[in-house]
């Protein structure tokens, strides 16, 4: 999400070559970030490892998600990428411009004609992935993944998400596992990013409990000797759902502790600790009172 934004060609290249040393394979960008550069450079890394590497995409987030105009889109992201295939193209919102079932229907055609390996949704309710997934099946095909938003201070996805994929066998990436940064403990050292530049952010975060939290990450990161953003996205992937979280940054500096993660084990009484750290949300069948 950073190429060609924050991270100019120089930085999105030394943050690519220490995910490759660090055994990432997975990268995941989209139509919409940083107006196709994102896509246009990390095409450019992926090219020479482009066998070993699973490379995922999303349409659809804004305008008309009509078949032409998601057609459109993935064929510019295929240019951008200089591909002929992607491995996984998600879906980037649920996206109310067209009937859902024009939406999977195009997906799905692009997976038969060879262009498109898996079908992910990002940003979906669960029960519109199963919606979505029903149609799918429908033509003969699936929801292989879906990538929602999750971290240590926003939780909605153990409602409903995690448990569905747990249950029915869908892969989860789930993105911002620092929070924005919020996470990561610069915001109390007067540090500068998203929920500084960004309103979204700013909003998205800007509940007290939450940077309590973020202070409480950081008191135990201290304790433990290590980073707390590599506390928090082994957090997320920590859940028994085993999410795969998308790391990202803007230099391969900030990059290293996330890294980190991949390497921390993680035992239940540390994850129950974190996990204390902020409420979880109330399960679907609120009825707490009788237990």
């Amino acid at each position: 999400m950073q190429f060609g934004g924050t991270a100019d060609e120089t930085a999105s290249a030394r943050m690519f070559d220490a995910a490759l040393d660090a055994g990432v394979s997975h990268f995941d960008t989209a139509h919409l970030y940083t107006a196709g550069r994102s896509e246009r450079l990390l095409g450019q890394l992926a090219a020479r490892d482009r066998a070993r590497l699973v490379i995922a995409t999303k349409i659809g987030y804004a305008g008309p998600a009509d078949r032409k105009s998601l057609q459109a889109q993935f064929d510019l992201s295929r240019e951008r990428l200089g591909m002929e295939v992607v491995d996984i193209l998600y879906l980037h919102q649920y996206n109310s411009t067209a009937p859902l079932e024009e939406q999977v229907e195009t997906l799905v055609e692009l997976k038969e004609r060879g262009s498109v390996r898996s079908l992910g949704l990002s940003n979906f309710a669960a029960w519109q992935v199963m919606k979505a997934r029903g149609i799918a099946r429908a033509m003969g095909h699936d929801i292989a993944i879906i990538q929602p938003m999750y971290n240590l201070v926003k939780r909605q996805a153990e409602v409903e998400l995690l448990p569905m994929c747990l249950s029915e066998g869908i892969a989860c990436a789930p993105y911002s596992p620092l929070g924005g940064g919020l996470l990561t403990g610069k915001y109390t050292q007067g540090g500068a990013g998203r929920l500084t530049e960004d309103d979204r952010y700013a909003a998205r975060y800007g509940i007290k409990a939450m940077h309590s939290a973020a202070k409480g990450l950081s008191k135990i990161a201290a304790e433990l000797g290590t980073h707390q953003a590599t506390l928090a996205a082994a957090w997320v992937a920590r859940h028994p759902a085993v999410p795969m979280p998308i790391l990202s940054a803007r230099s391969a500096e900030q990059l290293a502790p996330s890294l980190a993660a991949l390497e921390f084990k993680m035992d239940d009484a540390l994850y129950a600790r974190l996990s204390a750290l902020y409420p979880a949300p109330p399960p679907a069948t609120d009825r707490t009172e009788e237990t």
